[in-house]
């Protein structure tokens, strides 16, 4: 059995309502009755959960009986990931779909990210917010960046970071799956000249000191993170640096966070967005 809560807001707020809802899979926003407004549909098995919402945010929630899942998650049916007034991150690679938010979203970064081999598109909420937290932090930083992305996935984050203006990036996975496709989406997305981008493990991979960055991304499990801080601090630059983490369940920050301060990192910022955690630190 599934359950819907629904909510018409208008189209000016969607950036907000994606922002508030990005930790939620079975969100989906669509055109409004006019062009002013905008449908959002959260699907769920827990009753409950669709309650919670209708408590917190109004709108009315429904009993579903079936749900074409195939057709409701096809690319041309997600919606888009909006970051801020930065990005916008699709699902489709189909050419009149990206020029079409090119239009919507004039000034923004277009980026395509299709689903692929068990890899997502950047929506969940650890890669999402880490996404919200470098546009954040590049705002501050007048002087030239670099960038240095653990544990890539999709590589959505390292392209990301480029295209909004970091000098150079460097990236890598453990996983060689994960690294091909990344490739792939540098490949179809472009504006990566800069990028290195490779297989490694973070316990066997050290920096020289001209790879070391000004902003180090590490979007990793819990367990791997307390283990790893050593190595991560080692990537950031000595000054002026800072770290972002991500992959912690919010049942972990705690003893996660302890970890980093223990390694001399200080804790700066803590998002939590459903069960997971993402944090933003520095040298202490």
């Amino acid at each position: 059995m599934m359950w819907v809560w629904k909510k018409t807001i208008y189209k000016a707020n969607e950036v907000e309502w994606q922002d508030k809802l990005s930790h939620l899979p079975g969100a989906v926003f669509s055109e409004g009755f006019n062009a002013e407004r905008v449908n959002i549909d959260v699907y769920t098995e827990n009753e409950e959960e669709a309650y919670i919402l209708q408590a917190c945010y109004a709108g009315k929630t429904e009993k579903v009986d079936t749900v074409d899942w195939v057709a409701a998650t096809a690319p041309e049916n997600t919606p888009p990931l909006i970051i801020r007034d930065r990005l916008v991150i699709s699902a489709s690679s189909d050419a009149k779909i990206l020029a079409a938010l090119q239009q919507q979203y004039p000034g923004r970064i277009i980026l395509t990210f299709p689903a692929e081999r068990a890899f997502g598109t950047g929506n969940h909420a650890t890669t999402s917010t880490c996404l919200r937290m470098l546009c954040d932090e590049i705002k501050s930083r007048k002087q030239p960046w670099t960038l240095t992305d653990i544990g890539c996935g999709t590589g959505v984050l390292a392209l990301a970071g480029l295209r909004l203006g970091a000098e150079k990036a460097i990236s890598f996975d453990f996983d060689p799956i994960a690294v091909e496709v990344a490739r792939k989406n540098i490949d179809r997305n472009g504006g990566a000249d800069n990028l290195e981008l490779f297989q490694a493990d973070v316990f066997e991979w050290a920096p020289s000191s001209e790879e070391k960055a000004d902003v180090v991304l590490a979007n990793l499990f819990s367990a791997v993170l307390v283990k790893a801080f050593a190595r991560l601090k080692a990537a950031m630059k000595p000054k002026n640096s800072i770290l972002i983490i991500s992959g912690i369940l919010n049942s972990q920050a705690e003893e996660t966070l302890a970890a980093a301060r223990a390694e001399g990192l200080k804790v700066l910022k803590v998002v939590s967005r459903g069960k997971w955690t993402t944090a933003k630190l520095t040298h202490a």
